[in-house]
């Protein structure tokens, strides 16, 4: 050898200058995180070196590859633009894959017809991955990711024998401490605005609910003669909406109509939080002083809103970036393992309690 190259450098070629495996510097040019920075810095290196190019089309064909991610909502668009947790999930999502050569494709599905269609899309293996967010208990899309063995992430999940990957938020946990904390405040008749019944996420924010009601052993919510079981609530104290402000106006003015005494409102989203408030403000109650408000995401809602909301903070871009990293690793990796991961949440105290 003369120092010069003759001809377009190969993988094996930047795997030899930079001393290591070749599925190391694959898992590099792929963007898979289970590299050590050393190896990682030392791949870079070569591939600077030697002036390595990844042949991306004939990586794609070898691999069986398309270099593209579908993110699916299957929500109404009218959903998408006005709730910032998307927003905030796919800020995350973005971030993470910026320094990759995916392409994020969005697609929402809000008809059969179209998540027939994107079924045959899935089938022809035009993705590598899919990232689907907002999981419904009845939803096909998971067990279909399954049988067709695609890598794939959900943001929440089905139930708590989720078998496909996911990334969630310790809702159980968020929600309990929210009312725990109207509860120490002095608030007796504590209501629920929860999320629709075929959601998990819905299920667990009503859950930890319950769970504090019946731990601190103060009666708060109890009573009924219609009680669920679920820890001596109160079913008129439950009011099930859609995550939507327009849905948090409606169950608010159900919330009130069945039980005028209502002096605490935990809201399981900030957007149904502010319709809470609204319908609160027309009916003549102030917020605190009459009805403390309790919401969950800590969105930009949250902090904007008169007075600023008490509300259970949850990573939410932080989850976005989460799930692109583990759905990166199962399409390099082609791990049959599934990883199930739960972030932590915060109570954020402001004036609204």
């Amino acid at each position: 050898m003369n120092g010069r190259h003759s001809g377009r450098p190969t993988l094996e070629e930047v795997a030899v200058r930079a001393g290591v495996g070749r599925g190391t510097v694959s898992r590099v040019i792929n963007g898979s995180p289970r590299v050590s920075d050393r190896a990682k810095a030392a791949v870079e290196a070569a591939i600077a070196e030697l002036g390595y190019v990844p042949n991306r089309a004939a990586r794609a064909l070898a691999g069986n590859r398309t270099d593209a991610i579908a993110l699916v909502i299957p929500e109404p668009e009218t959903r998408l633009f006005a709730e910032p947790y998307f927003s905030d999930i796919i800020r995350g999502i973005g971030a993470e894959l910026a320094d990759t050569d995916m392409q994020l494709l969005l697609t929402l599905i809000r008809t059969p017809k179209e998540r027939a269609r994107f079924a045959q899309y899935l089938a022809a293996h035009r993705v590598d991955g899919v990232l689907l967010v907002s999981v419904h208990e009845d939803d096909p899309l998971p067990d279909l990711l399954e049988q067709l063995e695609m890598p794939a992430v959900l943001n929440g999940r089905r139930s708590d024998l989720e078998s496909v990957s996911y990334v969630d938020a310790d809702n159980v946990g968020g929600a309990r401490a929210a009312v725990a904390h109207l509860l120490a405040r002095g608030r007796r008749q504590v209501a629920t605005i929860t999320g629709p019944p075929d959601m998990y996420v819905a299920r667990c924010r009503l859950d930890g609910y319950r769970q504090a009601v019946e731990e601190t052993g103060t009666g708060a919510g109890r009573g009924s003669a219609r009680g669920t079981g679920g820890g001596g609530a109160d079913d008129a104290l439950v009011a099930h909406a859609d995550f939507t402000e327009e849905g948090g106006r409606r169950a608010m003015r159900e919330l009130l109509e069945r039980r005028p005494d209502i002096d605490g409102v935990f809201a399981a989203s900030d957007l149904m939080a502010a319709g809470a408030r609204a319908v609160l403000r027309e009916s003549g109650r102030r917020v605190p002083e009459d009805v403390a408000l309790v919401g969950f995401e800590d969105s930009v809602i949250a902090r904007h809103m008169d007075p600023p909301l008490t509300s259970v903070r949850q990573p939410t871009e932080e989850m976005g970036r989460t799930m692109a990293r583990v759905l990166l690793e199962e399409i390099a990796e082609r791990a049959s393992v599934r990883r199930h991961v739960v972030l932590a949440t915060e109570l954020v105290q402001r004036d609204s309690v």
